[in-house]
């Protein structure tokens, strides 16, 4: 493995500027005879250019936690406008509860009963496989990581420059991206990086100093790559495919355990005067932090022009969690549901969804359900490619277009196993949850009780039959997954990420 250490002025420049150098680019000279612009053929018009996409992803960012979704004691202007511009979905599920196989789902089309990530682990994804990078790629794109990873760590197979990312700048693992502080990034550049991802390190934040917020420059490092990759004359309009994967407002729990507050934020923001715990400041300054964020970035592409054939979707890997000290109910975090982070109710897995494409896609709101898995087909149309045929998502572009979709899911499924075998299914309004292998099968109208508060699996038992079958055939046994019981209390850890 090699390091790279950068100090000052150097370290700035390198990741700032980050996340690759601009390639030079030849400009072709003007022919010496050109042809008499009077006797010139008659030309077609150009070929409508494809779009660049800018994946947005925060991490337990709850369903209610915009105030494009109701929240109120947290201002989020930049994403209110973004969803006021765009679509904002009210039926969106997140890949999981937990980040990291929500993330494997969101990259492979997979829903977690036949995805290679399933739970909370440091499992790689494989190299057969196809990502939404590698897809894109394959259609001409170029492709960039920024921030989180948490789908393989160095020398394996799962590294984003053996899943389709030309570049990448930020956490191999979920374990160190809950240190917003860290004293080192992993970096891949095909230009000057020939084995692999490269260790930066930052004295400014070394022996437990503070000099650098991660998220800060992983903000810098997104708009340099779209302004290094803008579609132009001189990349012939190349589209760019950027994965924006903030940690925020992620708890760091070794921090929640040394100081009680995990909430790790440079300061709290215009919260400082509120009468509430310090817990509660630090996340609402997190969530004011990403919307500022965010704001900066569509401000870059608007400056570079980008903004108007840009598909730009933002959402989140999970929903709100308990951790680092925090209690999701005090800003009603998930919204009218039930559950947080780690559960398989409407709490833990329904999430925002804003999609913006100003060129193609006018503004409105999509209450039918979609989820993570339907990301990849959606971007792969989109970018006029192909996806697998045998993923379980589905485009939904037709309904970004606001035409007919004609294909549609019969049911959606997750499971988990960090607190034994869980599982979970839609089926139009139907909602069933399974909390533990062998246990009764919860049945909620979903129509009438979005809070899952009343279980009618006795008044129902064909709708509970149905769903049964649905919970036997969505998965697949794997190996890696076994299906286990409960953990007992004393026995129960706290899901890894």
């Amino acid at each position: 493995m090699r390091k790279i250490v950068l100090v000052g002025r150097r370290l700035r420049q390198a990741l700032l500027c980050s996340l690759a150098a601009a390639a030079f680019v030849s400009v072709q000279a003007q022919p010496t005879n050109p042809v008499s612009r009077t006797n010139a053929p008659a030309m077609p018009p150009p070929a409508p250019r494809r779009p660049s996409i800018v994946m947005i992803l925060a991490d337990g960012l709850g369903y209610g936690d915009l105030g494009c979704y109701g929240q109120t004691q947290v201002k989020t202007p930049n994403l209110d406008q973004l969803a006021s511009e765009g679509l904002r979905f009210t039926s969106f599920y997140a890949g999981s509860s937990s980040s990291a196989p929500s993330f494997g789902s969101l990259m492979t089309g997979w829903h977690t009963g036949h995805a290679w990530v399933r739970g909370g682990s440091d499992l790689p994804l494989p190299p057969d496989g196809q990502t939404i990078a590698q897809i894109l790629k394959q259609a001409g794109y170029y492709t960039g990581l920024v921030g989180q990873w948490g789908l393989g760590d160095q020398n394996s197979t799962g590294v984003p420059h053996k899943q389709g990312f030309d570049d990448f700048v930020g956490f191999l693992t979920r374990a160190h991206a809950e240190d917003y502080y860290t004293d080192h990034l992993w970096r891949y550049d095909p230009r000057t990086t020939t084995n692999g991802e490269v260790e930066i390190d930052f004295p400014e934040n070394q022996g437990g100093k503070k000099g650098l917020y991660m998220q800060n420059m992983f903000t810098a490092a997104a708009g340099n790559f779209v302004r290094i990759h803008q579609p132009s004359r001189f990349n012939h309009y190349r589209p760019c495919f950027l994965c924006l994967s903030y940690t925020i407002p992620r708890a760091n729990n070794e921090e929640a355990r040394r100081t009680g507050n995990g909430m790790q934020v440079p300061n709290d923001g215009s919260f400082s005067d509120q009468p509430w715990r310090q817990p509660e400041k630090n996340r609402a300054a997190m969530i004011t932090r990403l919307d500022l964020d965010i704001g900066t970035l569509m401000d870059k592409l608007k400056a570079l022009k980008m903004d108007t054939n840009t598909v730009v979707i933002f959402t989140s890997l999970n929903g709100p969690s308990k951790e680092g000290g925090v209690d999701p109910k005090f800003f009603q975090s998930s919204g009218p549901f039930r559950g947080v982070k780690g559960d398989l109710y409407e709490g833990g897995i329904r999430v925002p969804l804003i999609v913006r494409w100003p060129a193609e896609v006018k503004p409105g709101q999509v209450s039918e359900p979609w989820a993570f898995w339907d990301l990849l087909p959606t971007a792969a149309e989109i970018a006029r490619a192909e996806a697998p045929k045998a993923i379980d998502g589905i485009s939904m572009l037709p309904t970004l277009l606001g035409k007919t979709q004609t294909n549609q899911h019969e049911f959606f499924y997750w499971e988990t196993h960090e607190k034994g075998f869980q599982q979970a299914a839609r089926m139009g309004e139907w909602k069933a949850v399974r909390r533990q292998a062998g246990a009764p099968l919860e049945l909620y109208n979903l129509k009438t009780d979005p809070g899952e508060k009343e279980n009618v699996a006795a008044a129902n038992p064909k709708v509970v039959a149905r769903l049964e079958e649905v919970l036997k055939t969505a998965r697949t046994n794997s190996p890696l997954w076994p299906i286990e019981p409960a953990k007992a209390p004393s026995e129960k850890p706290e899901a890894k990420e």
